[in-house]
């Protein structure tokens, strides 16, 4: 069964993944009640697209977990080293060759943004030494910046920073 929170996301970037005919167009992949595929019985939240490429949020494991779904092979990518169990994942941002991922994790109440590189399946917290609240993260198509939202002085600013993590002067 449908949720209606989970159907127009993926109306909306069926059109972006097929880009021809002007309209939107279903994902045509199975259901899958075990979790393994696209379409499962969880909730699905804030898709990003690079074709061929799908990352999101999920909660089919029991936490919220950032997932990758590559629709040419049609089968979720393994992410070894990505999710952790104290981890609340969301807002999850791909580079155009599908080898960064960026998104924000909270644990302990603590939010950072962090990156990973799916070539050499590495983690990296990107704000450790922030003392803020961060969110809304998302990377440039090379991969090499990445801007995000950090609370400042009782109001939301945006940061750009490299992959390391060192912030970057934006003229």
């Amino acid at each position: 069964m449908w949720r209606n929170s989970s159907l127009i996301p993926i109306i909306l970037l069926t059109s972006l993944l097929t880009s021809c005919g002007g309209y939107p167009r279903y994902l045509n992949f199975p259901f899958d009640n075990a979790g393994r595929g696209l379409n499962s019985p969880s909730e699905e939240l804030t898709p990003q697209i690079s074709s061929p490429y799908l990352v999101f949020v999920s909660d089919r494991n029991g936490s919220q977990s950032i997932y990758l779904f590559n629709a040419q092979t049609r089968r979720l990518m393994d992410l070894p080293g990505l999710n952790a169990l104290d981890e609340i994942a969301s807002h999850p941002s791909i580079s155009e060759d599908g080898r960064y991922i960026v998104f924000t994790a909270s644990r302990q109440g603590k939010s950072d943004i962090y990156l990973y590189d799916c070539e050499t399946q590495q983690k990296r917290d990107l704000t450790p030494t922030l003392n803020t609240e961060t969110r809304n993260p998302t990377i440039s198509a090379d991969g090499d910046r990445i801007a995000f939202e950090v609370a400042n002085n009782g109001q939301w600013d945006i940061m750009v920073v490299d992959r390391s993590g060192n912030p970057l002067a934006i003229q």
